[in-house]
C-alpha cells in the first residue's frame, strides 16, 4: 500500500469514528435532510474554512480540521441519501449507517486512487487554500445541478462532485499534517 493510501485511511478512520459516535448520540436524524440541505451544510463548512484562511482574527479558537472532517462526513451522508432517498423519520441504526458509510468511502477511495494515478499526485503541490476554493466551486456546481433537477448535459453528476469534495478534503487534511 502506498503512502497516500495509508494517509487516506488514517484520515477516514478519524472521520468514521466521529460519524459513528454522532450516530450513537443522535441516531440517523440526518436521514430527513434533503440533498440541498446537505449541500448547504457542506457549503457552511467550506465557507468557514475560507474565512479562517483569510481572516487574521479568530473569535473561536478552532482551526480548519473539524470543518474538513465535516465536509467529508456530510458528503458521505449525501451519497447515502442519493442511494436511499430521503425519509420522514430516522430509519438506520449505527451498524446499517456504518456499512453504508464504508461502502461509499470504498468507492470514493477507488476514484481517488485512479485519479491520483493519472494526475501523478499533483495535489501534493497544491495549497490548502486552493483545495478549499475547489471544494467551494464543486458546491456551486452541485447547487446548479440541484436547481436543474439533477440533470446535466455533459457534466458529471452530483455523486461525482460529492466524491471529489471528500477527496479534496482528505488531501487538505493530509497536507495540513493532521494525520496521526
Amino acid at each position: 500500500m502506498n503512502i497516500t493510501s495509508q494517509e487516506y485511511d488514517k484520515v477516514i478512520a478519524i472521520c468514521r469514528t466521529l460519524f459513528v459516535n454522532k450516530m450513537k448520540d443522535y441516531g440517523s436524524a440526518w436521514r430527513i435532510l434533503r440533498l440541498p440541505s446537505l449541500t448547504d451544510q457542506i457549503f457552511i463548512k467550506a465557507q468557514r474554512i475560507r474565512s479562517l484562511q483569510e481572516n487574521e482574527v479568530r473569535k473561536i479558537d478552532e482551526d480548519e480540521t473539524g470543518e474538513f472532517i465535516g465536509i467529508i462526513n456530510y458528503s458521505l451522508m449525501a451519497l447515502i441519501q442519493l442511494q436511499l432517498g430521503v425519509v420522514d423519520q430516522p430509519d438506520l441504526n449505527v451498524d446499517q449507517a456504518t456499512q453504508l458509510y464504508d461502502a461509499k468511502i470504498k468507492l470514493t477511495k477507488e476514484l481517488m486512487e485512479n485519479k491520483n494515478h493519472d494526475y501523478g499526485e499533483a495535489w501534493r503541490e497544491m495549497r490548502v487554500s486552493s483545495l478549499t476554493d475547489i471544494i467551494l466551486q464543486k458546491l456551486l456546481r452541485v447547487k446548479q445541478i440541484e436547481d436543474n433537477k439533477g440533470k446535466t448535459l455533459v457534466s458529471e453528476g452530483i455523486d461525482a462532485n460529492y466524491q471529489d469534495m471528500i477527496n479534496y478534503a482528505v488531501f487538505a487534511l493530509i497536507l495540513m499534517k493532521n494525520v496521526k
